[in-house]
């Protein structure tokens, strides 16, 4: 057997050991039901390595893969990520295809994921956007997987939270006006009924929130960034605002096991301020 195979054997069989042990000793304490993260600095981190334009990307994508992974075995029920915002349309047409053709390749890798675990995996954001092949590829995707509930993937792509308040925004109107135009007339037979039927036609914030591309998760509990950046970047600011934010100093492709470990420590230990402040919201 070849002594470098042989070697790396047995890094990864003690690695994935000393992680469950990890995990276990962390399940003594809560566990985050919902993380969220934003993947920066995968340029930084090809520049920093003298790698190809796109290395990075290539790099990023493993690194989410492998945090989907940790996230599964630790128990947090769902992960979210920023993989794609609307802003990036404006980079390089190359960069932009680089994205485009590495999110096909994920969505390849979560189906082969899936036929084995029972992971179910959401696309959010402005969908329409996406051309026409990818778009039914994450489509088909999300049926795939639609009745599964263990653990929930979510994929933000040309997502940012303005569109995502004027989409809900939209949607509440066409609803309330849905209402008002064919079930509301049948309610207006005395002044009470037609009291409650104005009522009925105002939006309020359960409308709101239940027309969000996220409405189908609960808020994050974590808000992960890497890349030594403290911006939230248009994402998700109408869900985050109870959550813990992480800010990592490193860059997106070189975030491991440990880091995680280190922001569901800072959970625990705030714990308690958390429960209080989403008390506090109901």
């Amino acid at each position: 057997m070849d002594k470098e195979y042989f070697l790396t054997k047995v890094l990864s069989y003690w690695s994935s050991l000393i992680r469950k042990v990890v995990f276990c000793v962390l399940r003594v304490g809560p566990i985050p039901t919902h993380i969220a993260v934003i993947m920066d600095g995968n340029r930084r981190y090809a520049k920093r390595k003298l790698l190809e334009e796109g290395a990075g990307h290539d790099a990023g994508a493993m690194a989410l893969l492998n945090l989907i992974i940790y996230c599964y075995e630790l128990g947090v029920k769902y992960i979210t990520a920023y993989a794609f915002a609307i802003d990036n349309f404006r980079r390089k047409p190359s960069e932009v295809q680089k994205i485009m053709d590495l999110l096909k390749e994920c969505m390849t890798v979560l189906a082969k994921i899936a036929k084995h675990h029972p992971i179910k995996v959401n696309f959010a954001g402005n969908l329409e956007l996406l051309n026409a092949e990818l778009r039914d590829e994450a489509r088909k995707l999300m049926g795939a997987t639609a009745e599964y509930s263990k653990f929930v993937v979510m994929i933000f792509v040309c997502y940012c939270c303005t569109d995502d308040i004027v989409h809900s925004v939209e949607k509440s109107c066409r609803e309330k006006h849905y209402y008002h135009s064919y079930i509301g007339d049948s309610h207006d037979d005395d002044k009470d009924d037609a009291d409650k039927d104005d009522e009925r036609h105002m939006i309020k914030l359960v409308d709101i929130e239940k027309n969000m591309y996220m409405a189908v998760t609960p808020d994050p509990d974590i808000l992960i960034r890497t890349g030594d950046e403290h911006r939230l970047s248009n994402f998700l600011q109408w869900q985050t605002c109870h959550s813990l934010l992480a800010s990592l100093s490193t860059d997106w492709p070189e975030i491991g096991v440990w880091h995680l470990v280190k922001v569901v420590l800072d959970f625990q230990q705030n714990y308690d301020y958390f429960v209080r402040k989403k008390l506090q919201r109901l």
